[in-house]
Formats: structure tokens, sequence, C-alpha cells
């Protein structure tokens, strides 16, 4: 074969031959390591310190050479030959120290050091090197070249210095050998440029070279006209216990499967069952595959198709991992990780087949369990006590399960039983409370005493006339009715209770509409001066009149607002008509807006509060925004932040409902407010109770002191506004005394009004200071 020169080598070409040699690191590592450890070895007997040198010599050149292939091995391929050129120059620049370190190695232990072990180890390790030499760097004849004389001419030199006869021979001779290595280097050079040059060639040599790694994986024979194994390969001898694979030459299908059945693998009727099914694809001539479960618990695959010139191929697989994962996944797809139960999914598929088997006449019973107050739980134990806690309540639940009971861990805390067959509605309720009674009871999870209590909903259905969507929707309704009723209990479904559900979608659906229309009002309950009995602010409220049901109390819509996710939108709606008429009123008379948590959860607010007081012209000292300590307990850093941007534009802050959580006293010192309004709890029968007047006097001697101005809310008789005047003085008072909310015209007229007990709250001041 003609050898072709470096530049007669197209440029598509050399790239591809250049990138090859940077291609296979992991093998360069092996000998890098091996070469390594027999110097060290050779260091090990010889104990002569020249060797340390040459170890430390390959390990550089170890390091140089990896870190120079780890370099070009995934960058971009070169664009052109001079780039392609400097990588080869590269790669020659450290291959060439390798060569050098392993000539080293030779000519030391054959001349410097010799000894005879030192001499065949470095021999030995040389020449195993020098195999590798045409098959990692046909890519480069330079390198090849450098690579012979780099083993060689030391080899050949320290066995000439040697001096004798015999080494001198040797020496001469070793080199000749060496050399044939560049010449089969060429020639495989060659042979790939050949394939690349032929491409129609290469492509069907790839082809069939892929479809022989394919059909390797599995066991494959090829039948013959007559029905009998002409071809099988080693793993089909393996999967049939055989040892090679002309022990399958002349068997029939017949006659491998009965092997099978000898062996006790297979059972007889699977054995007719698989030929039948083979032989019948075999002369249909389109593949069929037959899944065999096995006695030992494997499983195997066969296929059949019709071959070329009349062979037919049957080829067979262990598909047992495939088979166990397949069901291992169908196990994760139908039932909950944490409990075992059947999830939902299945639960609904369960329900679904009983429901449409057997007399559909008969009654069913379809029961939701949710365990109370879990969310505590998980709050303040952790979820991996929380999860604990409903393993043990699916452990209970799980007991009862069996014929016509199916129970299901629907998810969270929740938990399905379908009941296939009741026979009324006592004897549903029978179920249901020995269900109860055996729930009752206290677990130990990770050291906690935890007690299991459970509320419930269950529906009892004619099976012809319900699905099991319909049940758990009922059974749903009827857990909400046992929720509002005190937890703890079940509850069976009503019809009522199904009205009280439409009704309260229904009153979604227009409160929806009304927001969206705009035809929710604003009205505002006065705040009064204690000092001058005059209107010194007033809060904006909400209200809503339904076209039908007339006015919604707050109570029932801000509620839903809250649950259909709709409530900042209301409380935009309420900060813009409340900054509008404000900007109206005297300037003495300001507007106070309550804000809910959940405006508080978006950076929004401020931008919201920023717009409302631009487009009304509003002083912004003039609006005060209320937050609730619900607002402060979602994200208190978050909420201070929103609160001091607010503060920033000059809006006042006051904190709402004060003294009804745990924390309210944190909060004076850590957000930035200027009120506080005392919840009305606190003056419920403050003019009975002595400690109740203490408290609210000692809440404000606090607060002033803070610079808080204080707001008393719920003043609703005049003995109440009585003994707020001359016992505790606040700055400001709310009630039901001053009449009920107004309309945005009726403060204006009211702003400049004294309150007729004014009069009387001064004659009682003056009678007291007497």
């Amino acid at each position: 074969m003609k050898l072709r020169k470096k530049s007669e080598i197209p440029v598509d070409v050399y790239i591809p031959f250049v990138e090859t040699l940077f291609r296979d690191g992991l093998t360069l590592s092996i000998g890098f390591f091996a070469q390594t450890l027999l110097v060290v070895l050779v260091y090990w007997k010889t104990k002569d310190p020249t060797y340390i040198a040459v170890a430390a010599g390959f390990l550089t050149v170890a390091f140089l050479r990896l870190r120079n292939i780890r370099k070009y091995r995934h960058a971009p391929s070169p664009r052109n030959w001079e780039e392609a050129r400097r990588r080869e120059n590269d790669y020659i620049l450290y291959g060439s120290m390798h060569g050098f370190m392993l000539g080293a190695f030779c000519f030391v232990g054959i001349y410097l050091a010799h000894d005879n072990f030192a001499e065949i180890a470095a021999v030995c390790v040389t020449l195993a090197s020098a195999t590798s030499i045409a098959g990692r760097n046909y890519g480069s004849p330079r390198m090849v070249m450098i690579f012979i004389m780099t083993m060689t001419w030391p080899i050949s030199l320290g066995f000439i210095l040697r001096g004798d006869p015999y080494h001198f021979i040797l020496g001469l001779l070793s080199a000749p050998f060496l050399f044939a290595i560049k010449r089969f280097a060429d020639l495989v050079r060659e042979v790939l440029f050949a394939a690349l040059s032929e491409e129609k060639k290469a492509n069907r040599l790839a082809q069939r070279f892929n479809r022989a790694l394919n059909t390797m994986s599995h066991g494959l024979v090829m039948l013959g006209p007559d029905g009998r194994v002409a071809v099988a390969n080693a793993e089909a001898a393996h999967l049939m216990s055989l040892k090679s694979a002309d022990s399958l030459l002349g068997r029939s299908i017949h006659g491998l499967l009965m092997r099978g059945v000898a062996g006790g693998m297979l059972a007889p009727k699977d054995c007719r069952y698989i030929e039948a099914q083979l032989t019948r694809a075999l002369r249909e001539g389109r593949d069929r595959k037959v899944l065999v479960s096995l006695a030992n618990g494997q499983h195997y695959e066969f296929s059949a198709r019709e071959g070329s010139q009349e062979l037919g191929v049957i080829t067979f697989e262990d598909v047992t991992a495939r088979v166990e994962a397949e069901e291992k996944i169908r196990f994760m797809a139908r039932y909950d990780n944490l409990t075992g139960l059947p999830n939902r999914a299945y639960f609904h598929e369960l329900v679904g087949e009983a429901m449409t088997s057997g007399n559909r006449d008969r009654l069913c019973g379809l029961a939701v369990l949710d365990l109370d107050d879990f969310k505590s739980v998980n709050d303040t134990l952790g979820h991996p006590v929380g999860d604990g806690l409903i393993y043990a309540v699916a452990e209970r639940l799980a007991a009862i399960a069996g014929p016509g009971i199916t129970v299901s861990r629907f998810g969270g805390d929740e938990f399905m039983i379908f009941f296939d067959r009741v026979e009324d509605e006592s004897h549903l309720g029978t179920l249901l409370d020995q269900i109860f009674a055996d729930l009752q009871g206290e677990v130990d999870v990770a050291g906690h005493g935890l007690r299991i209590q459970a509320s419930g909903g269950a529906v009892l259905s004619r099976v012809k006339d319900t699905d099991a969507d319909a049940m758990i929707v009922k059974a749903d309704l009827a857990l909400y009715k046992a929720k509002e009723l005190g937890k703890n209990s079940w509850r069976l479904f009503e019809a009522a209770m199904d009205a009280a559900f439409r009704n309260r979608q229904l009153m979604k659906a227009d409160l929806r509409n009304a927001v969206q229309a705009r035809e929710l009002r604003v009205v505002y309950q006065p705040i009064v001066a204690v000092s001058t009995m005059r209107i010194a602010s007033c809060e904006a409220l909400c209200r809503w009149d339904h076209p039908d049901l007339g006015p919604i109390s707050p109570s029932v819509f801000i509620p839903l607002a809250e649950e259909m996710g709709i409530i900042s939108e209301i409380s935009t709606f309420v900060l813009r008509a409340a900054c509008a008429e404000c900007a109206k009123w005297p300037a003495k008379t300001s507007v106070s807006v309550n804000l809910s948590a959940k405006d508080f959860r978006n950076r929004d607010v401020v931008q919201k509060v920023r717009e409302a007081l631009a487009a009304s012209g509003l002083a912004p000292g003039r609006l005060e925004i209320e937050v609730t300590e619900t607002a402060l307990l979602d994200d208190k850093s978050l909420t201070r932040q929103y609160l001091e941007e607010l503060k920033q534009l000059g809006v006042r802050i006051a904190l709402d409902d004060f003294g009804t959580g745990y924390s309210s006293l944190s909060y004076l010192h850590k957000l930035p407010l200027d009120k506080i309004k005392i919840d009305r709890s606190f003056l419920i029968d403050v003019t009975q109770n002595s400690r109740s007047l203490e408290l609210l006097r000692g809440i404000i001697n606090m607060s002033r002191p803070l610079g808080l101005s204080v707001t008393v809310e719920g003043v609703e008789t005049f003995e109440q506004l009585k003994i707020l005047a001359l016992e505790v003085n606040p700055d400001l008072v709310q009630g039901f005394l001053f009449g009920s909310a107004l309309t945005a015209s009726g403060i204006e007229t009211m702003s400049n009004t004294v309150w007729p007990f004014a009069e009387d709250i001064r004659t009682a001041k003056k009678a007291g200071r007497r």
C-alpha cells in the first residue's frame, strides 16, 4: 500500500487525526501509574537513589502530559491547519518527555544501575508501552518517530555499552525491531484515511458493526430452513446455561424450550405457548415479543423475526431487573410512599372498579378523615414527627382494610375509606364509630407522646345513583361541618350541606363580579379626639350590598375574599376611595385604611399607597395605614421593611387590635409605629373590673413616652366613655357610641361638629378635680 505524505492529507482529515491524539486520557493515566509503580518497585529492590529521580521524572511528565491532554480534550475542534499544527506540536513536546523518561529508565536499568530485575522491568515496561505507539499516535507520524527514537536508542545504547559481544549484538537488533512500529503506524494511518475517503463503505461497515453490537447484547440464535439452530452467540449459551454456543447448534425451538422444562424453570404449558408464538412470528415475518416468568423468579423476553436468506432470528434476554423496576414504579405510582396505603389515583381506580361490578342497587359508603390541628404538630415538632403521626394513624386504619373496605391516604393528613357494601345508615354509623374508637389513644413518635384526634365526614349512597367524585365532594362537605361543630367527631352528609356549599360558591362568584365591577362601597367610622369631642379621623370600612341578599356582613365576605385571593384588590379599592374622599375633607381630618396580611406579602403594597396618594393629591400625613399582628407574624423582617418604606412616604402607621397577640409588646420598639389601637376586648368590663381599668391605664402610660398615640376601640356606652375620659385619658376613641359608619359626605358634614355629650364629659372632669 502506498503511504501518503502528510502534505497530501487534506485539512478535514488532518484535524480529526490530531484530535485522536487527545481522546484517551484514561489508559494513559493507567500507563503512567504502572510505569511509576514499577520504578518505585525497582528502587525498593535495589535501594539505588537513581530510581527515585527517575520516578520523580515520571510523575512530573505525567502531570504535564495529562494536563495537556485534558486541556484539548474538551476544547472546540481546530478551525484550520495552523491551529491543528499547534496542538500537534504541544502533544509532541510532552510525548517526547514521556518517551525520554522511558528510555532513561531502560538506560539506567541496563547500564548505569545494573540489576537483573531492573533490566527486565525497564525493557518490559518500555516494550509494553511501545505496543501502544501506533494505536495512540498514528495521527502524528513525527510523534511515532520520536517515541521510537527515545525508547529504542537508550535500550540499544545500554546494551552496547555493556561491552560483551552478546549484549552488543542484542543492542543492534533491538532497534530495527521497534522501527517496524513506524511502518505499522503509517499503515494504520493510511487505512483510516482510506476509510474516511470511502464514505459509503464506511457507513455500511458502521451499520453492520452497530447491528452486531446490538444483537450481541442479547442471546441470539438463527434458525435454518429446517427449523434448527444454525448460528448462536455466547450470550445465548449463557442464558441457556450451556458451556458454549456450539451446544445450541442443531437444536429446534422445541428442544431449546424443553431444556427449560427439564431444568424446572419453565412449565410445559408455558413451553407450548412460547413455541406457538415464536413459530407464528417466524411464519408471518413480523416481530413478536413474548415475556416469560420463570419458576426461579427470573423474567425472559423472547423476540422472533424472519431474517434474510430464509433464516429466522430469535433473540432473548434476561429482563428481570427491568420487570422488577416496572413493578416498583407501578407500586410507587399506586401507593403512598410513607404509609403504603393506596394513593389518591389508585383509590379512585379501585373504587371505580368496585362500583361497576356486582349489584348496582346496593348501598355503599365513603368517609374522609382529617387529623385535627395537624399543622401545629409540623410547626412545633417538625415534619418528621408529623410524618410519624400520619404513619401511626395509617397503621390503625390499615387494620380495618379488607374485602369490601378500601383505605387510602389521600394526601397530607387526609384519609379516605370506602365501604363497598353497607346495609343502612345505622350500619355505616356503627362502622365509623368503631373506627373512631380504634383511633383514640396516644402514640409515641420519636419520644413525643401525641394524642390522635380526627374529624370525619361520611356519605351513604346507592351505587347506581353516584360515582366516586360525587361521594368525595359530599364527604368533604360533611367533614367541614364536623370541623365547624368542634372537631373530634364525624358527621353524615345532609342535603342542607350541599345547599350551603352551593350558596357559598355562588356568593364567591357574585363577590368576584362585584369587585371587578367596582360595586363595593366605602363608609367611614368616626374616630373622636377625647380632648375636643370632634372627629379627628375616621376608619375606612368596606361594604357590599348584594342585589338579591341585601347587605352582606364584612365578617362574611372578607374571609371569602381572602380565601379567593382577591383581598388585595379590595384593599386597593378602599385605599384609593379613602384617599380621594379625605382630600375633600377639612385639613384637620385624616383617614385610616386597613391592609391585610396578604397585602404585606407583596412589595407592590408600597407602590399602591404611593399611587393612591398621587392620584388623590392627599397629603401623606393625613393617611394612616393600619396593620394587624397577623401580617407581622407572616414575615416580620419583610413587613418591617415595607412599613419603613411607607413611613418614608410620610404615611402614619398604626398597630390594630393591640393586646390580642402574644408578642404585641415586642412590636412597640421594633416597628416604626405612630399609634396603637387597643382592642375592644379590654373595654368590655372596664366599668366593673378595676383590673381592666388598670391595664388600660398601664398601656397608655407605657405608650406615650414612646411617642405613640392611643385609640381605644369598641366604645359603645356613655359610661365607658366617661371612665375613659376621667381615668384613662386616651388620645382617641372609636365605637358605636358615636353612631354607625357614615358616608364620605357625612364625615365632611360632621367634621366640625362637637358631640352632644362633650359638655357632660367636661362637667364630670371638673367634678373629679374638686
